[in-house]
């Protein structure tokens, strides 16, 4: 038995120690039902409770969701619009998210899945600092894809 100000009682009976927890109008809570004796506090069980949800809303609020952001790119990309690309990935890379780099192929560009596929490696290799390579670009239909995801030594704002 403990009492509201961590002072340990020792042990007594379950009737003694719910008359002592109502005269001081608290309650009687089990804490350690697997102890022998179980260990039980005299505690205000509201403020207790309204305590433990406030730390695991603060718990909650640190983490974060990783998410999959996509860029998709076709294999005649001019270099301008590449590099604006690589600019997006370096930004979802440092907020910790995925990427998803999507090659999207259309009509006969299809026979010409290699300049697909140079292009990915060539952004994999552009981002070599900031990320690993999840999954090698792979060919899905008319789409080859890449998935990288952030490497944790990277500061993240």
């Amino acid at each position: 038995m403990v009492d509201a100000d961590g002072n340990q009682l020792g042990i007594m009976p379950t009737r003694d120690a719910l008359k002592m927890a109502e005269e001081r109008q608290l309650d009687l809570v089990e804490i350690a039902p697997q102890a022998k004796p179980p260990v039980c506090r005299i505690m205000d069980f509201g403020k207790y409770k309204y305590e433990q949800s406030k730390r695991e809303k603060e718990a909650r609020k640190k983490q974060r969701i990783i998410e999959l952001k996509e860029i998709k790119m076709r294999p005649n990309i001019e270099d301008h619009d590449f590099y604006v690309k690589v600019k997006n990935a370096i930004r979802f890379l440092k907020d910790g998210d995925k990427v998803k780099a999507t090659m999207v192929f259309r009509g006969r560009e299809i026979v010409h899945t290699q300049l697909g596929r140079q292009l990915l490696v060539r952004m994999a290799e552009e981002l070599k600092d900031l990320c690993n390579i999840e999954r090698q670009p792979k060919l899905e239909g008319k789409n080859m894809i890449m998935i990288l995801s952030p490497k944790q030594d990277i500061k993240q704002d």
